[in-house]
This record gives structure tokens, sequence and C-alpha cells, in this order.
């Protein structure tokens, strides 16, 4: 007879197990919907997600916006904050639209972006992530980069688009200087100091240039906002995500770069604004 499977048994440690009560005594706190997504894991897999490996780098996928995004150990699991970002991304874009994700990672922001604004009735889960990004044939033209070879890797298997590996801006095509409708980024942002405080799940095993931003968490920010107009189309705008308490000073750096700054705060995450001022 075969092995029982199901989002309360596996075949592990003795043949019936309650994985939910192993996962909750891990800690974790969506415990019944990551049992079903592990139902069909093996030992080494269940071992790891209880040892604190993120969900995401077990299974090789997150959720993120609708879709199913690879992600591999090693490479920043995208969080579900940084959905303020994209839409106020994707309301934006209109076809033909050149976006750039700057420190993107696994590519999932650029990758929602052109995907489309999330329809209403579509709500955000582990549990019903769509099941191929080739659905969506975006009419934007995407360009993503990131300096870490190993989130390249993801990218170039998620963003619909051209994915560099180099220092921000470095690699992208000089031909896009004055064409970037939209340049987004949601670049590292924890103060140096602070990281030390963070889940053991976020800074044991995400790199930590991923998570550091300096001393006070906008050493990237400010190198973005400095470069942004290089690349802004006349009707452009940048957008930075960053913490609540960090966008009085990023809308400072941003007005510094020579562009209007507005800051969009929602109950999770704040977004920093940048657009040519109107004369």
């Amino acid at each position: 007879m075969p092995p029982r499977r199901g989002p309360r048994h596996h075949p592990s440690y003795g043949g019936v197990v309650d994985l939910v009560s192993r996962l909750r005594a891990a800690g974790c706190v969506f415990a019944e919907e990551e049992a079903e997504l592990l139902a069909d894991a093996d030992d080494e897999q269940i071992a790891r997600r209880v040892a604190g490996e993120p969900l995401e780098h077990v299974l090789g996928w997150a959720a993120f916006r609708g879709l199913r995004v690879v992600v591999a150990p090693g490479v920043f699991v995208p969080r579900h904050r940084s959905e303020l970002l994209v839409d106020l991304a994707a309301a934006r874009v209109r076809p033909g639209a050149v976006v750039v994700d700057l420190c993107c990672g696994s590519g999932a922001l650029g990758a929602a972006v052109a995907a489309g604004p999330l329809p209403r009735d579509r709500k955000a889960s582990l549990l019903s992530p769509g099941d191929s990004n080739d659905a969506f044939l975006p009419p934007v033209e995407l360009h993503a980069v990131d300096l870490d070879p190993a989130a390249v890797a993801c990218a170039r298997r998620n963003v619909p688009g051209a994915v560099y590996e180099g220092d921000l801006d470095a690699p992208l095509p000089t031909s896009l200087r004055g064409r970037v409708d939209v340049l987004l980024a949601s670049p590292p942002y924890v103060p140096t100091d602070e990281i030390a405080r963070m889940p053991p799940e976020a800074r044991e095993h995400e790199p930590r240039p991923t998570l550091d931003g300096g001393p006070d968490g906008l050493a990237l920010a400010r190198r973005i906002a400095a470069l942004a107009p290089g690349w802004l189309a006349p009707t452009g705008a940048l957008l930075v995500e960053c913490a609540t308490h960090q966008g009085p000073d990023l809308a400072a750096a941003v007005r510094a770069a020579g562009l209007a700054a507005t800051v969009h705060t929602d109950d999770d995450a704040t977004t920093v604004e940048g657009r040519w001022p109107t004369r």
C-alpha cells in the first residue's frame, strides 16, 4: 500500500505524521497552508523547512501577486509588501512603455508590472499563484538588473524581457536614456545595525547584500534617486520602495536629484515617487 500523503500526513518519521503540528512547532505561522504545499515533499525538504529555511526556497517558487515566481536558495524572496510598488508602477504603464527594474532579485516585481493590474477579485495566496507566467504577454519593454549571478539566473526564468548582471544601471543599454517610462526598485533598506534583529529565516538564508541598506538603510536608494534623471522619459516616473520612517529622507534625496517627490504609503509599505517637475 502506498504511503499516505496529504496536508496532515507524510511518509516520513515513522509512517504517519501530523505535518501541521511539526510546522507549527517549528514556528511556521501559516502551518496549515504550508503543510498542503509540502504534502508531496521528500524527507530532506521537510527537514529543511522545519530547520527554518524559507518555504519558497524549499519549494523552488514563490507566489507573488498572482504569479508563480522561480526562487532558488540564496535568492531574496519577494515580499507581499512590495505589491504597493507594483500597483503604482502598473498604473503608470501603457502599451509600449519602457520599464526598468533595478535590484530586481528574482525578477518578481518587473514580471508583475508587465502582467498588468491585478483583477479585483484575484487575491494573493500561498495556495493560488498562477500556473504559468506565459499567460501574460505584456505590451511593455521590460529591462531588469541585479548584481548577483544567482538572482540573475532566476530573473531570466521569470522576466518577460531582458535581464542584465551588473551594478544598478551600469549594464543598461545607453539607448534607453531619456526613454524610461517607469524605473522601479526595491533595494535593500534595512539599516546595517538592525539586520541582527531580523527573523532568522531572512538573516540566515538570504544574502546579506539583499538586506543591508547601509547605516540608515538608504545607501542604494539614494544612488538610484541620483541616477534616475539620466534615464527617465519626460513623463517618466521613478518608484522606490522603503520603510515608512525612511520616506521623508528618501523623498529629500529624490528632490535633490531634481525630481518632484511624492510619498505613497499603505498599511504595509512605502514607495517614494519621483517625476520631472511641472513647469
